[in-house]
């Protein structure tokens, strides 16, 4: 396994690189189609690879991606190591180890009927071209399991946010600032209403919020004006939205859209939305009680679940009303930090975990 990674580690694979992306779409096909016995689909849209292997009718979808946020050349910086059990590497966090552990765990199996694996190449940039590739699959399927990194501690991730991306763009009129500031709408103004009213809007989101759990609504990058000495005619106020359940999405969403001006002559277009839908709860429960107690059975120990702000392409599935469990891939940390990194001993268990629940479920 740690021979597989290594292959997949030293092959860099930055989402916005589309050739790297294809050069590590080969090297995750031969990897899996030697382990599986089976070439995959080689699915190419808008210039991104992405990677299908189906055998029979899929009941199981088995989720990841090979693409990384580390840019080109990173591992002149980042180099693959293995020292005192922890590997090391960029993206082998998120989520070069889980691809593996995917190959080794159907490898395992007596048989791959019913199993669908799914290895996208834009997961990192937001999905754009994989996503109805994702659902396509996914709506055949019983169950998905997402090998992204785990949690703190190795802990499933049973909950996952939502995620919504707005850009508010302001339409003001430029002047002159010293000789004929009046003339102008000023822009800046504008946006920085804007700014408090999104730090209002979260708060009415978050009244009745569990603890730790609840939406953010945080204002990015903000941008405004063209010199020092024009009233700005335009700005613009990137936001992220992060939120529990499908009905906050869809609340925020509206309350963005209902935003009016306050700076006389000044006019707000609201671009942007929804992006993942969240995964909730009552999706995973059922496969972390079966993940739980096959654990158990491995004795693997007792299994622990997370409820996580970041996305990921479960909140597709999850989204669909397919049940999925989240966080199966490595154990470590760091992702897309300097000390991402990677729990060697974890990954035998992990990967005896993900064969135990595939062949009961595709069974």
């Amino acid at each position: 396994m740690l021979a597989d990674l290594e292959e997949l580690v030293v092959c860099e694979s930055f989402s916005s690189d589309l050739d790297a992306v294809s050069r590590s779409a080969d090297v995750v096909a031969a990897q899996g189609a030697r382990l599986l016995g089976a070439l995959p689909e080689r699915l190419v849209v808008d210039g991104v690879t992405h990677l299908r292997w189906m055998f029979g009718t899929p009941r199981v979808l088995l989720l990841g991606h090979h693409d990384t946020v580390w840019p080109m050349g990173s591992l002149a910086t980042h180099p693959w190591s293995v020292r005192d059990g922890v590997a090391r590497g960029p993206g082998i966090f998120d989520m070069k180890a889980g691809l593996v552990q995917i190959f080794h765990a159907l490898a395992s199996l007596p048989s791959l009927e019913g199993v669908c694996v799914l290895v996208t190449g834009d997961e990192e940039v937001g999905s754009d071209t994989s996503r109805a590739l994702i659902e396509e699959t996914a709506r055949q399927c019983a169950a998905t399991f997402v090998l992204e990194a785990s949690a703190d501690g190795g802990a499933l991730k049973t909950a996952r946010k939502g995620t919504s991306a707005y850009e508010l763009v302001v339409h003001g009129k430029a002047a002159h600032s010293g000789l004929e500031p009046e003339k102008g709408v000023n822009a800046a103004i504008e946006a920085a209403h804007l700014i408090l009213a999104l730090e209002s809007l979260a708060a009415q989101a978050n009244a009745e919020a569990r603890e730790g759990w609840y939406t953010t609504v945080v204002p990015t990058v903000v941008k405004a004006g063209t010199t020092t000495n024009t009233v700005p005619g335009g700005a613009t106020v990137d936001v992220d939205v992060r939120v529990p359940s499908l009905a906050a999405q869809e609340w925020v969403d509206t309350a963005i859209r209902d935003m009016k001006s306050t700076v006389p002559g000044a006019r707000v277009e609201i671009r942007g939305g929804p992006n993942r839908p969240p995964l909730e709860e009552s999706s995973s429960a059922h496969l972390f009680t079966r993940a739980a107690l096959l654990a158990q059975r491995l004795g693997l120990g007792q299994l622990s679940s997370a409820a996580v702000g970041g996305a990921s392409d479960g909140n597709f599935t999850a989204g669909l009303g397919c049940p999925t469990l989240d966080g199966l891939g490595a154990v470590g940390g760091g992702a897309h930090a300097d000390h991402e990194h990677v729990i060697v001993a974890e990954m035998v268990p992990r990967t005896r975990l993900l064969a135990a629940l595939v062949q009961e479920l595709a069974q």
